[in-house]
């Protein structure tokens, strides 16, 4: 398992530990969407623009002014980037953000929970957090048992003993084992080379 979670481990860097390994830092969300053209994701988040194409080093610049969602299509699922953000994770938002379109999400943040969300037309199929996979909540908590089960996520919850010998690595290695699972539903293995690219970049607003 670690072997298929290297890629995925400068998700989980350290502030100040490198310009490639720390590109997101500590908050930061990132959703992928099958089904909603860019503009209509950045309108949904709350822009009421089209938005405007920038990099991301120039997106984390103006996050210190207002969050910035960044996105861009890799195969068929586009991709969003919110920095210091976590909207796309929120239940109350999803219905809004998401319906007629198929998401995945994962939430970092180190000073409150990260998350883990797969909604289908704005309704949570299912969601956790990543380091106790265990415990789920939607409509369909089961649906992925078996993806989960490929990127090392226990769908079922541990007895005491088993909880304890796998509670290191659960923990330490949440975020990337929620990115795995985020590229087995959707294909796309969120690399930082996705971030080199224009992005089409809006102001997301908490309604």
């Amino acid at each position: 398992m670690a072997d298929l979670l290297v890629p995925f481990r400068w998700l989980e860097a350290s502030p100040g530990v490198g310009d490639r390994e720390d590109l997101l830092g500590e908050i930061f969300c990132v959703s992928f969407f099958r089904g909603l053209e860019p503009a209509e994701v950045l309108r949904r988040f709350g822009t009421g623009r089209t938005g405007q194409e920038t990099t991301f080093h120039e997106l984390r610049v103006k996050v210190w002014e207002s969050v910035g969602v960044g996105n861009d299509y890799v195969g068929e699922w586009g991709v969003a980037v919110e920095p210091e953000g976590f909207q796309a994770v929120l239940a109350e938002r999803l219905t809004r953000l998401f319906r007629g379109c198929e998401v995945a999400a994962v939430g970092r943040h180190d000073y409150a929970e990260d998350s883990f969300v797969y909604a289908v037309d704005g309704k949570i199929v299912t969601s956790f957090t990543p380091h106790l996979p265990g415990t789920r909540w939607g409509s369909d908590t089961d649906r992925i048992n078996e993806l989960m089960r490929e990127t090392g996520l226990p769908p079922e919850k541990l007895d005491e003993e088993a909880w304890e010998a796998t509670w290191d690595d659960m923990y330490t290695n949440r975020i990337s084992h929620a990115f795995l699972l985020a590229a087995k539903i959707t294909g796309v293995v969120f690399t930082p080379s996705i971030l080199d690219g224009p992005l089409l970049v809006g102001r997301a607003i908490s309604q």
